[in-house]
């Protein structure tokens, strides 16, 4: 349930952040409302998710697939053009976040 709670956290921080750029500086009240309530549900499910998974795991996998979502939003909605490097940063954002889930402890209790 922890993962779950986890990647809820997840996509509602992304619609935060993408609904920023909306939001032109809080000046748009719809989309500064958005930003609000994402923001609030995201640390909200966070702390859920943190009662059983380690913060550096979880921080890893939300920074992460957080980055990685809010870069597909960007290409996606915003037309935001992706380069060679861009695209070699996220494929290591994601290979590290693998790394450390799969092949750590991560500071988990023994």
């Amino acid at each position: 349930m922890s993962y779950l709670y986890l990647a809820i956290a997840i996509v509602a921080e992304v619609i935060g952040t993408s609904a920023l750029k909306a939001a032109e500086g809080f000046t748009r009240p719809l989309p500064s409302l958005v930003v609000a309530v994402g923001y609030s549900a995201a640390f909200y499910f966070l702390s859920l998710a943190l009662k059983v998974i380690p913060v550096g795991i979880a921080y890893a996998i939300w920074s992460g697939v957080g980055v990685a979502l809010i870069t597909l939003i960007g290409w996606l909605v915003f037309r935001q053009r992706l380069d060679t490097p861009a695209l070699a940063g996220l494929a290591l954002i994601v290979a590290g976040v693998v790394l450390i889930q799969f092949s750590s402890s991560g500071g988990a209790p023994r």
